[in-house]
């Protein structure tokens, strides 16, 4: 697949990093020299230096015979200008980054496509939305839903108090027959390797588990974890970015309590204009006598997401210390993702991640309507779409070809969740959730043609 990005700041260089490894040609465009020379030092992909909204630029990197132009600038005017021309010189498919929630919002009613723009992304409102999906699964680490939550992914460090602890999934099974989730991934504790469980795999203490979970599955989970519940209703949000305004209006609206710290003074103001039912309070979070102050201890997540992680990271440390049950960090840096336990932090989100999650699925093969890589883990989970063409079509899941280090998940027929069992006959329509490790995707995809 050929695909040509504009924009090499944190987003597209992250995006150029993982396409290049799924051996794709990329063609990376921007305007400034060093950023430029920085990717082509470290990746095996083509640079042009120039403006993705000069017709000769877009010309000159081939654009008429691209699969896939995505523009991912820290302008959104740029993005959108950049989409339009490349679809009229020929690009088979556009994807704009904006900043502008409200297009996100609208965009059904404005219908983007017929300007040339078939998708748009926002990593500020994918944050968002990824924070607060985290607060109403209070207790789980991860998150990602799937038709509006017809089927949620969500992951548990399982606890030595956990029910299925020392059972195999077959046993689990047996035990606690009619339940609404399934074991899709395990990472074992302290170790880097996922594992696709199978009837034979056994449930261990500490063991990191990714479950597929159908309506009424989170609670049953919940459960028999071993946790004790907790609804989050108190908020503290440190950051008045555009992911900590958006975060506090969303949660706003959805009746959470919020508090929202700003140390820069007119954009508190600004803030507390614009959301009247948020307490904005203009101070520096990194003082732990102002958080002590606004009863830091009282709250039941603390949110950090400055423009810097290590403060958010280190906030957020303060926040645990004080009682705060529920944490969340913004980072820019993926190698975090490998201590954020070890340090006591509950959720780091990365908007570069959220965002290659969310645009990765235009360069696999079927019909995929949704996507989303396992956090810490090597795995992809993948939301097919059945054609009456496909291989999979009328085929029980017992009886088809699916490679050990893939799994189905769930199911959703008529935008019902389900947790099938082995007799259950897949049908055009379906839409398929897989979990799969790198090396599986390519069977896989072959099953959905």
């Amino acid at each position: 697949m050929k695909i040509i990005i504009s924009g090499a700041g944190e987003v597209g260089f992250h995006l150029a990093k993982l396409l290049s490894y799924e051996s794709q040609e990329i063609t990376l465009i921007d305007t400034k020299k060093e950023s430029l020379v920085y990717a082509i030092d470290h990746l095996d992909i083509r640079v042009i230096k120039g403006d993705t909204t000069s017709i000769g630029v877009l010309k000159d990197a081939r654009v008429e015979n691209s699969d896939l132009f995505i523009a991912v600038t820290s302008s959104e005017t740029t993005n959108i200008t950049a989409c339009v021309l490349a679809k009229e010189l020929g690009a088979r498919r556009t994807i704009a980054r904006i900043s502008n929630t409200e297009f996100i919002d609208q965009k059904d009613n404005f219908g983007f496509s017929k300007f040339g723009i078939d998708e748009l992304i926002s990593p500020e409102s994918l944050a968002a939305g990824e924070i607060e999906l985290l607060l109403n699964q209070y207790g789980f680490d991860d998150g990602y839903e799937f038709e509006q939550g017809a089927l949620t992914m969500l992951s548990l460090r399982l606890s030595k108090t956990a029910a299925f602890v020392g059972k195999t999934v077959q046993e689990a099974a047996e035990v606690f027959p009619q339940l609404h989730f399934v074991p899709i991934a395990i990472q074992r504790f302290g170790t880097q390797y996922t594992i696709i469980p199978r009837g034979d795999t056994e449930f261990k203490e500490g063991d990191k588990v990714i479950f597929v979970t159908s309506k009424g599955g989170s609670e049953e989970l919940f459960e028999l974890s071993g946790k004790m519940r907790l609804d989050v209703k108190n908020v503290m949000i440190l950051g008045g970015s555009k992911i900590g305004h958006k975060t506090a209006k969303d949660l706003c609206a959805s009746n959470f309590n919020v508090k929202l710290i700003e140390s820069d003074k007119d954009v508190a103001f600004e803030l507390a204009d614009d959301m009247p039912k948020v307490l904005i309070i203009n101070g520096d979070g990194r003082n732990v006598d102002l958080l002590e102050e606004e009863n830091i201890g009282s709250m039941d997540a603390f949110i950090a997401v400055t423009g810097n992680s290590e403060t958010n990271i280190m906030s957020c440390l303060v926040a645990k210390s004080k009682g705060v049950k529920k944490t969340i960090a913004l980072v820019e840096n993926m190698d975090y993702y490998q201590i954020s336990e070890s340090i006591g932090i509950d959720t780091l989100i990365n908007k570069k991640l959220l965002a290659a999650n969310n645009i990765f699925r235009y360069i696999r093969k079927g019909e995929v309507v949704a996507m989303t890589k396992l956090n810490n883990m090597n795995a992809e989970l993948l939301e097919f779409e059945v054609k009456n063409r496909s291989k999979i079509t009328e085929k029980m899941i017992k009886d088809l070809e699916f490679p050990r280090s893939a799994i189905i998940g769930g199911i959703i027929r008529h935008g019902k969740g389900i947790i099938p069992l082995g007799d259950f006959k897949v049908q055009g329509g379906d839409r398929v959730v897989v979990c799969c490790l790198p090396k599986a995707i390519t069977e896989v995809e072959k099953l959905f043609f």
